[in-house]
């Protein structure tokens, strides 16, 4: 074993949830040590690695896993990493890194709505947070400062601040779907952490539409960025790291964690407060793996809810022909929405949804249509530029509901480090399968809108993944039901905190990424708070000091 590290606040996993909490604690005069399993990425080299990928439309090619800190990946083949026990499928895409899965992200930002975290009481279904929309408030304003937000205030979630930038640059294909479905639906730039003019030292976006797999110009704030902001106000960062226990004393306070690095090296790291922001998959898994005699279960699972209510957001969708020419594939990937359904009380009956426009470019699936079809020669020519000008694709992003059911486990198989395996427990209920059935008829009077023909559904039943992992280490106010209060301490011990979109106890429709650093950041708060005097928002000073 190697020299033993210490700090006075150790935190697991540097994605960006994790080392915006790390920065901000930083700044508050603690030690922070940072651990992540993965390793340093060179953001030139990631560009390259996507430039040069013979498949652009596979956003994990620039990112393959080491093999001591291996991520689940689908193309050309899947590698195993992620288990799959059913019934259902939940093929989830991350990334274990410096910086986390937002190296490639579609950078959506969105608040819940007021409503979100109350459904038990208003609907009857799900469960209620363990604390307002309002309480969010000035997290969520403090976040959106920190990775530089741009939205317009129409977005159906209450601020009491204006957004730190104005929407990003309106693509024509998403102007032409806002004139042409009005008054019928309202169509809203999205709200995301994306620069539409210069902003913390990076640019405005210049409309690359490789948002994902990699923004190569740093318009869109990445994982990276949070975890330079976090080393900016003294945290340190040790990349391949992977933590394999946690250690408890008798008493039941976290005293050490324990890591490999690459060579299987034995590292133990101490600390006064453990923070665990692995991805709600990572940060059960390790969790399970830290049994002791004293909690057979795992570490803060007395309510053996550690795993369980695993939620995402899942899509169906309707691709069809406009007609006129739109030309996806400029601009941001995913630059607008139809949000008017996130909410109602349908909710009681079924889940609420958002309808994404997707932007990219249609010709890679055109190409693989065409040749499905047997058309070559000059009437592929003919058909290629028809179909990739007028093809559209619009997909629901549903709500799922927390089912203890749903969950991630140990598998019985095991990694090159000798480390167990997650293994994924999933289904799709029918609150969400009888929302993915009424949102038909919003898919048809979109095409009817757009003079759509050729229209095509999803397949009956099948259920796109968006790579939103949420749940899993649920926050609640009772101990036996949940794994953390609601300032992210775990029931079971004191000095354990989890900053992860994993605290969620519902998923609303809404991507997972900002709510989960506002979460963190009011955690981050609570461990260390800030003079009594002091708002909650960043000061300037802070500001430039993580953006410089």
């Amino acid at each position: 074993m190697s020299e033993q590290l210490s700090a006075d606040i150790v935190v697991i996993g540097s994605g960006i949830v994790g080392s915006l909490a790390a920065r901000r604690l930083a700044l508050q005069g603690a030690s922070v040590l940072i651990l992540e399993a993965g390793p340093r990425l060179d953001r030139g080299r990631v560009v390259a690695a996507f430039r040069n990928s013979p498949i652009k439309g596979n956003w994990m090619s620039p990112y393959p896993p080491s093999p001591w800190a291996p991520h689940p990946i689908y193309v050309p083949k899947d590698n195993g990493y992620l288990k799959q026990a059913g019934p259902y499928p939940y093929p989830a895409e991350y990334i274990r890194a410096v910086g986390g899965t937002t190296w490639h992200w579609a950078a959506m930002a969105w608040r819940l709505v007021p409503n979100d975290v109350r459904i038990k009481s208003l609907y009857g279904v799900g469960v209620d947070w363990p604390m307002s929309y309002e309480e969010l408030d000035p997290w969520y304003q403090e976040a959106e400062e920190l990775i530089g937000v741009a939205g317009a205030p129409d977005t159906g979630s209450p601020r009491n601040q204006p957004f730190p930038m104005e929407p990003v640059a309106e693509p024509w294909s998403m102007r032409r779907f806002r004139e042409r479905l009005a008054p019928a639906y309202a169509v809203v730039a999205n709200t995301v952490a994306r620069n539409s003019r210069s902003y913390g030292g990076r640019p405005a976006c210049v409309g690359n539409n490789s948002c994902q797999p990699i923004c190569p110009v740093n318009a869109q704030y990445l994982g990276i960025n949070a975890v330079e902001a976090a080393e900016v106000a003294g945290a340190k960062v040790v990349p391949n790291a992977v933590v394999y226990r946690i250690e408890h004393d008798a008493k039941g306070r976290i005293a050490a964690v324990h890591y490999y690095d690459p060579d299987k090296g034995t590292h133990r790291v101490t600390g006064k407060t453990f923070i665990l922001a692995a991805n709600g998959i990572e940060s059960p898994k390790l969790l399970l793996l830290s049994a002791s005699d004293k909690y057979p279960n795992g570490l803060a699972n007395s309510s053996d809810m550690v795993g369980r209510h695993l939620m995402d957001h899942p899509s169906t969708s309707i691709t069809f022909y406009a007609d006129e020419e739109l030309w996806l594939g400029r601009g941001p990937q995913s630059p607008s929405s139809i949000n008017t359904l996130r909410d109602g009380a349908f909710r009681s009956e079924h889940a609420p949804y958002r309808l994404d426009f997707t932007n990219i470019s249609q010709v890679l699936s055109v190409t693989q249509d065409l040749i499905k079809e047997g058309v070559y020669g000059t009437e592929f020519d003919k058909q290629l530029r028809w179909r990739a000008a007028h093809q559209v694709s619009v997909k629901n992003v549903l709500e799922v509901l927390p089912d203890p059911d749903n969950r991630i486990t140990l598998s019985s198989e095991k990694d090159a480090m000798g480390i167990p395996k997650p293994e994924a427990h999933y289904s799709i209920g029918d609150y969400t399968r009888r929302a993915a059935e009424v949102s038909k008829a919003d898919f048809a009077r979109i095409a009817e809108l757009m003079g759509g023909t050729g229209l095509r559904y999803s397949a009956e039943g099948n259920f796109a993944n968006n790579q939103h992992i949420t749940g899993t280490m649920s926050m609640g106010n009772d101990p036996k039901s949940s794994v953390v209060d609601g300032f992210g301490r775990t029931h079971d011990h004191e000095n354990l905190f989890i900053c992860s979109t994993g605290v969620m106890p519902t998923a609303a429709t809404m991507n997972s990424t900002l709510t989960g650093i506002a979460l963190a950041l009011r955690t981050a708060g609570h461990i260390l708070p800030k003079p009594a005097n002091a708002h909650a928002a960043v000061s300037n000073a802070e500001r430039e000091a993580s953006l410089s």
